[in-house]
């Protein structure tokens, strides 16, 4: 039976193959090929993680203490990107340059989401190639292009920005919510919001007016293309700080664990807020700015909608995590223990997609569900969901943070709208550098004011150096 089944399947495909026109074919390769071009990407970036694991692992025998496991993860992914730019492929991305008609009735201000390219039956592009045959073709909207020749690999090493905020990122915030040492954070929570809600939005303002007055001093090309709400929200998605290379150096030093409190927490909150403000301005641009002039009911709305984005996530977020919390100790699910951190992984993504589906900040929702669901639910949780849970988070955020900071390296010689100036990238790290003095010392001297004990000046200096840029930084630049 199988043997006759095989044999009428085979004989379906023969018959298939044979009246599938020469176009079909080709889509068909075309297929095959770009199948064949994900898979290699997809092996490089495992090759880089995994030559990234074993470096980490010879550091730590070694103990070698002078590079961290992320600037490897860079320097790899520099190589790698370096070759795949310069090395060549003859696989060059074919296009045809498509121009829409005077008289379309679409609103040609804003991109359309999807291009419908039509052949007509017996179309000859040019003499000595066959007709095209009678088919419709649908292109997906990339985005803006400055380069033009791409090949396929340079293409595919580029993933889509949607892939970091909504698979990448939400482990990466979870774990930091659900893996915080709440006594030290709670005990610094004042200074930790002060520093992490009015620090990285002082940052952000002071960036973003330094990087405007810069700007007009350069070239007329860059004075013209920058507002001033494009260089705050250049502040706004460079303020958030991620030390993990401090954090793991204070691991191993045993520093005072209020100063690790303190670190961590506000790399933990300012990833949140710098999403929130970022999207606060654009509120601020696209919803009521008319000719470009301040005004003053649009700031406030701009700062009403900061508010009400970053309050709502935190309840979202807060909710599920207590709701898995009613769930886990009132039902008996914690007999099964795989269904009952699978129960939990699932929640805690929720929190997330529930927030982005309303309109809200998903990675604030997922930081204070983790946040919840370490007060809470753990105590609930069966001894072998705790060890799951706990061990699950810890991989999949290493697992991310070092793609993020592999991809970072890729993309310095792959991602298609590049466009460097010395002159900016200088002001750059001068105004951020700055940004981060004003985020630190005026507000601790203002939080010594009525704090005991006080923020020492060696603990202040530790948190002004401590201001490295990570990964919420290039996935907002990039998206």
């Amino acid at each position: 039976m199988n043997l006759f089944l095989s044999s009428v399947s085979f004989i379906l495909y023969l018959v298939a193959v044979c009246q599938a026109s020469g176009t079909d074919i080709a889509l068909d390769a075309k297929a095959t090929l770009l199948h064949r071009i994900d898979s290699l990407n997809l092996l490089i970036y495992t090759c880089l993680l995994t030559l990234t694991v074993l470096t980490i692992w010879v550091f730590k025998h070694r103990r070698v203490s002078w590079l961290h496991e992320t600037g490897l993860a860079v320097i790899y992914g520099l190589i790698v990107g370096a070759i795949i730019r310069y090395a060549g492929s003859t696989n060059q991305v074919t296009y045809i340059n498509v121009h829409p008609a005077p008289e379309t009735k679409y609103n040609l201000s804003v991109p359309p989401d999807m291009l419908r390219l039509h052949f007509p039956d017996k179309m000859q592009v040019s003499s000595g190639d066959a007709p095209v045959p009678n088919k419709t073709y649908a292109y997906s909207f990339r985005g803006e292009i400055v380069n033009v020749e791409q090949n396929e690999i340079d293409l595919k090493a580029t993933f889509d920005p949607e892939i970091f905020f909504n698979i990448i990122l939400p482990p990466i915030i979870f774990h930091a919510g659900y893996c915080l040492k709440r006594k030290y954070f709670f005990r610094n929570l004042g200074a930790i919001l002060t520093f992490a809600m009015v620090g990285t939005a002082l940052s952000a303002l002071v960036i973003g007016a330094l990087m405007y007055g810069c700007v007009q001093l350069m070239p007329e090309s860059l004075a013209t293309s920058f507002t001033f709400l494009d260089t705050l929200y250049f502040g706004a998605l460079i303020s958030p700080t991620d030390p993990l290379t401090v954090l793991a150096i204070f691991s191993q030093l045993k520093v005072d664990v209020n100063l690790y409190a303190m670190i961590f927490g506000e790399s933990v909150l300012n990833d949140a807020v710098a999403l929130v403000l970022s999207g606060a301005i654009q509120n601020y641009e696209l919803r009521y700015s008319n000719d470009g002039g301040f005004e003053i009911t649009a700031f406030l709305g701009a700062i009403g909608d900061f508010i009400g984005i970053f309050s709502l996530s935190l309840l979202v977020g807060a909710l599920i995590g207590c709701l898995t919390a009613l769930m886990t100790k009132f039902t008996h699910v914690r007999e099964w223990p795989l269904l009952e951190s699978a129960l939990f992984v699932l929640t805690s993504y929720a929190a997330f997609l529930i927030a982005e589906v309303c309109e809200l900040t998903g990675v604030v929702a997922v930081l204070f569900c983790g946040i919840c669901q370490a007060h809470y639910t753990y105590n609930n949780l069966s001894s072998d969901s705790r060890n799951r849970t706990k061990q699950l988070f810890e991989l999949l955020n290493f697992l991310a943070e070092n793609f993020i900071f592999t991809y970072i390296g890729v993309s310095m010689f792959t991602f298609p709208k590049h466009h460097f100036d010395p002159w900016f990238i200088i002001a750059g790290f001068v105004t951020s550098t700055l940004g981060r003095a004003v985020n630190i010392y005026p507000l601790s001297f203002l939080l010594n004011l009525g704090r005991n004990p006080p923020i020492p000046m060696n603990f202040q200096h530790m948190l002004f150096f401590s201001g490295l840029r990570g990964a919420m930084s290039f996935a907002l630049a990039i998206r």
